[in-house]
């Protein structure tokens, strides 16, 4: 069977989510519910928009601009599975993958971590974890991280000099249906799928 992902959104081209120019794949649910949470959309569990990981890997290659793609979310660790196939589909095409998650690395590298963490895990380029948190907000344009409590792992060495965004960017998307996307750190989400 064909693997799917619950997605809230996707943005076929940005440049605040990560270094270079991206797709964003903002997944469904989170349980958390952290206050002040940028996508409070995304918290539900229940199906939003499902999407295999063959065609969402398609849209991502069709743009020749994309370097990568940035998992976001929601909780991409609650979908781990899917987003690893989905990560080593655009590794092997030759582009860079990063994700956000409300876990720390600790706890995606314990027993109780989600199902497929460690496989997400390795095929990360780039890993900003742990919550915002609104108390400690970091509003900088040199920092990658939102909040004090957040930090950037690098796991790809040919990164280490390419931390080039900062949190406090913010890009407005106005699709071809008049749907305006505002993505980056004081973005207030609502999203449709681009077609």
């Amino acid at each position: 069977m064909t693997p799917q992902l619950n997605i809230m959104g996707y943005l076929n081209r940005s440049e605040v989510n990560g270094p270079g120019c991206r797709a964003v794949v903002w997944v469904q649910g989170c349980w958390r519910e952290c206050p002040d949470c940028f996508n409070p959309a995304s918290w539900s569990l229940a199906v939003n928009q499902l999407v295999s990981v063959e065609e969402l890997s398609e849209r991502i290659l069709s743009e020749p601009a994309n370097q990568g793609v940035t998992f976001s979310g929601g909780e991409p660790f609650l979908q781990a599975p899917a987003l690893a196939a989905l990560a080593k589909q655009v590794k092997a095409a030759g582009l860079n993958v990063m994700s956000f998650t409300g876990y720390t690395l600790a706890e995606l590298r314990s027993p109780s971590a989600p199902e497929g963490a460690e496989d997400l895990l390795d095929q990360l380029d780039i890993l900003i974890d742990g919550p915002y948190v609104a108390a400690l907000a970091i509003h900088s344009p040199d920092s990658p991280v939102s909040s004090r409590n957040q930090r950037l792992h690098v796991f790809n060495p040919a990164f280490a000099d390419k931390i080039d965004w900062a949190s406090d960017q913010t890009e407005i998307h106005i699709l071809k249906d008049g749907t305006r996307v505002f993505t980056g750190f004081r973005g207030q989400m609502d999203f449709n799928m681009v077609s």
